[in-house]
């Protein structure tokens, strides 16, 4: 705790005094709040992370170079973040209801990669859902749709 609070501290005068660090891309706000449902219950399964990797793929068109990048970038993020408000915002901002319910369902299909319902991830993905704006009806039904096997 205390090496984190001095890390930020080191980093925020390193940045000029408190200047605002650099925007995050949608890609990389996308693939760290993926990120951090996959790390949820502090155990990343093999499985959860070719998952995740397969969704950025699939939802973002990019190279494999690109996309080893990201996934580093994005794990990066997840460990350093304090809060998620910047990666929120961006989603927000840029992606309408249905995109956002589309990135509740990818969180879904994360958290059962292992085959297990852990009860902290369940919990992650409710929380980024409310800041989302997305419906506690459309976060039930994104669930279902995944259990059930309709995350295609």
């Amino acid at each position: 705790m205390i090496d984190s609070i001095q890390r930020f501290f080191n980093e925020m005068l390193a940045e000029g005094g408190g200047g605002e660090a650099a925007a995050p891309t949608l890609e990389l706000a996308t693939a760290a709040l993926l990120f951090e449902v996959a790390r949820a219950d502090y155990h990343l399964d093999d499985s959860e992370v070719a998952l995740l990797r397969e969704l950025l793929q699939r939802r973002f068109d990019l190279a494999e170079a690109d996309l080893d990048e990201l996934m580093r970038l994005a794990r990066e993020e997840a460990d350093s973040a304090v809060d998620h408000y910047r990666f929120v915002s961006l989603v927000k901002e840029h992606f309408d209801y249905e995109q956002r319910c589309e990135l509740v369902r990818m969180m879904w299909s994360l958290s059962l990669a292992d085959g297990e319902q852990h009860h902290l991830e369940e919990h992650r993905i409710r929380r980024l859902a409310e800041l989302l704006h997305v419906s506690h009806s459309d976060f039930i039904r994104t669930k279902l749709r995944v259990q059930e096997g309709e995350d295609g």
